[in-house]
């Protein structure tokens, strides 16, 4: 063996004492590919390095120098195979932990859906009406002109009749604009003494921040003997205290509906600021709730009772304004959403 060919076989197994050293450090995936592509990657690994420099050994050498670059290869890729089985097994060790289930921890408590703030806010105003005597009385969204204007005093020229506030259909019936009808129709089927309310959807040609084309109502009626405003105002009032505080004030501000003579705006004290003024009542301390007024004559000569021997009183709200009001929402679209975060800021 010659000086050249002893000198070859020496960086062999110089090399090969290197890589075993490198190849103990290796305690991860990316170790273990950093050490292939130094070693045996195409482009500059060490081994097919040795083996282009073939050429440049003497020809009487080659043989060894080969076997020994060869040698190198075979105990290089030996061990990188055994490395490559222990992180493999290592990989799906890890795997399977992670996949297990512990036993040892607590449930994960599932979610536990909630009701709408309408209709918390309906589900209430029917109980405390109940609780007042009244009953539930529902009728078609899908109204005629008769019972929704008609029997309720409107007249021909009203601009509620006209396009710009009501959604008329093409077979000429409407979407209601209120629960009245349902009124109309209670007395139209019922004799005094009359205590009802009427929960449901409306439809108003509007939309803004506080106003949409859907939203819910309910509105109440009592026909009796002997009925008065008195009657009327001592009823919200001791609904509204229910609903909102038991020192909540109202106020009743004259106002015109077609059907109910004397008409009045309910007002009750701002719920966010207690009625010391903030943005929500315009600085007033004060917000709109609710129109009320007696029920006028020709509305109950219409259904057939006796306006001589009977009187009753009206009123209705927007449920959505009563929940924006309860719970500080600012603007009407936020019911309509169906944003999940509005859930959790009304039931926490």
């Amino acid at each position: 063996m010659d000086q050249a060919e002893t000198a070859g076989l020496a960086e062999a197994g110089a090399l090969a004492g290197r890589f075993e050293e490198e190849s103990s450090r290796v305690a991860d995936r990316a170790a273990w590919e950093d050490l292939r592509l130094r070693w045996v990657g195409r482009k500059q690994g060490i081994v097919r390095t040795l083996l282009a420099r073939t050429g440049e050994v003497p020809a009487a050498d080659r043989r060894a120098w080969g076997q020994a670059v060869n040698t190198l290869k075979e105990r290089v890729e030996g061990r990188l195979a055994e490395l490559d089985a222990v992180l493999t097994e290592r990989e799906r060790e890890a795997v399977k932990r992670s996949a297990a289930v512990d036993v040892t921890l607590p449930g994960r408590r599932p979610l536990v859906g909630s009701l709408h703030p309408i209709t918390r806010v309906n589900r209430e105003m029917e109980r405390i009406f109940a609780e007042l005597g009244y009953s539930v009385a529902e009728g078609p969204e899908v109204e005629t002109d008769y019972h929704n204007f008609e029997a309720l005093n409107f007249p021909q020229d009203h601009p509620a009749r006209d396009t710009q506030d009501t959604l008329f259909l093409k077979s000429g019936f409407l979407l209601r604009t209120h629960t009245s009808p349902v009124q109309i129709r209670t007395m139209l089927a019922r004799k005094p003494p009359i205590r009802v309310i009427c929960p449901g959807r409306v439809f108003r040609n509007d939309n803004d921040l506080r106003h949409s084309p859907m939203f819910h109502q309910v509105e109440g009626l009592a026909v009796a003997e002997g009925l008065t405003v008195g009657h009327l105002k001592g009823t919200l009032l001791a609904f509204l205290r229910r609903l909102f505080a038991p020192d909540v004030e109202i106020r009743l501000r004259p106002s015109f509906f077609p059907f109910t003579e004397p008409s009045a705006e309910v007002d009750v004290t701002c719920q966010s600021c207690k009625g010391q003024g903030c943005a929500v009542c315009s600085g007033t301390g004060w917000m709109e709730i609710l129109g009320c007024g007696m029920v006028d004559p020709r509305v109950l000569d219409e259904c057939g009772i006796d306006p001589d021997r009977y009187s009753g009183y009206a009123f209705g709200m927007g449920v959505d304004r009563v929940a924006m009001n309860r719970y500080g929402i600012a603007n009407i679209r936020l019911l309509f959403d169906n944003d999940e975060r509005l859930l959790r800021q009304v039931h926490g």
